[in-house]
């Protein structure tokens, strides 16, 4: 996989902070071999948490995602979703970059939900 983000991505493995003392982030990246379900070799969850305990936001790729879908529309193999709030949808995994992209992206925007 040729993606400049990756050495970030993998780096991020582990790393959990708080942000704003009510919420905080945690990854968990690792490389795998890839399957159908994932391709890009990467496991990964980017999660966002409120001090609650409950997660407000995800991206992972660690279990087939139980999304509603119209009755006819076709299944993905990839696992890659997004988990916003209680709402769970497909995640296009393209780059490790932009998944960190998109991650901080919703983060940023949850806490203005929250009013941060």
């Amino acid at each position: 996989m040729d993606d400049q983000g990756l050495d970030t991505l993998l780096a991020l493995d582990g790393t959990q902070y708080g942000i704003q003392g009510d919420f905080w982030v945690k990854f968990e990246v690792r490389r795998v071999e890839a399957t159908p379900n994932i391709p890009h070799g990467i496991k990964y969850s980017l999660t966002l948490h409120h001090k609650s305990g409950t997660q407000l936001l995800g991206f992972d790729n660690a279990h087939a995602p139980k999304i509603k879908r119209r009755k006819f529309a076709g299944r993905r193999e990839e696992w890659d979703h997004r988990h916003y709030r209680s709402v769970v949808s497909d995640y296009f995994f393209d780059s490790a970059a932009h998944l960190i992209e998109d991650f901080w992206k919703h983060v940023d925007e949850i806490l203005r939900e929250e009013g941060i």
